[in-house]
């Protein structure tokens, strides 16, 4: 068994990496908004813990909280998605929001925990990313705020990757494809609980020759 901490986990694909995990045995910390309305993760068996990703104080005290909890795998699965406005309606505040919970929020969870990944077994991280941050996939444009958040996100993982690598870590950026969540929609073509499962053996197999990489959720190597 091991154990897993898991953000964005009461609903879409963090609550399914959830429900996947703890039914084959392992430990879920799962890290919500709103552990009030966490029933459906609650249900799980998992552990429940405050996070609201943009606040700093928020991650630091949720990284005081697990000091003393080991940690093997951090999946950072917590986002904001939609197309968002065209040029000349972008603003200050979106950019500065898409950043701040896309990539800024997932470099400071792992940061916060550290530790408690260093005193796990597996010392795996896993960042949720989207083929929308692939500078080489982008042929339609807009979208400017999801697809700069999730290409920050990319880079940052990479430097992590280079910097933790040297202690066994092995640091990814995962596409789940688009997917029938409330941020997909209804008619994305990728049921939740297939992306998850390829999202899971995806981690269960990384190794260190596959640290710093960007993969789909079905084990294809993505372009930058």
């Amino acid at each position: 068994m091991s154990t897993y901490l898991v953000t964005g986990a009461s609903r879409g694909l963090g609550l399914e990496l959830a429900r996947q995990l703890q039914a084959r045995g392992d430990h879920v910390i799962g890290a919500v908004r709103d552990p009030a309305g966490a029933d459906a993760l609650r249900a799980t068996g998992a552990r429940i813990e405050p996070l609201v990703v943009d606040d700093p104080a928020s991650v630091a005290a949720l990284g005081a909280r697990l000091a003393d909890t080991p940690i093997d795998v951090l999946v950072n699965s917590a986002g904001v998605g939609g197309l968002g406005r065209g040029l000349p309606d972008l603003t200050a505040e979106e950019l500065h929001r898409y950043f701040a919970v896309n990539a800024v929020g997932p470099v400071l969870v792992t940061q916060a925990v550290l530790p408690s990944l260093r005193a796990g077994r597996l010392r795996r991280v896993a960042h949720l990313t989207s083929l929308m941050g692939s500078i080489a996939d982008n042929t339609s444009g807009a979208a400017y705020a999801y697809r700069g958040s999730k290409a920050a996100l990319n880079m940052l993982n990479k430097s992590m990757a280079l910097e933790l690598g040297r202690e066994g870590f092995v640091c990814v950026v995962l596409n789940p494809g688009w997917v029938q969540t409330d941020m997909g929609g209804p008619h994305a073509p990728t049921p939740v609980a297939d992306s998850v499962r390829g999202l899971l053996a995806i981690v269960d197999s990384l190794t260190p020759e596959r640290n710093g990489r960007f993969f789909h959720f079905d084990g294809r190597e993505l372009p930058w």
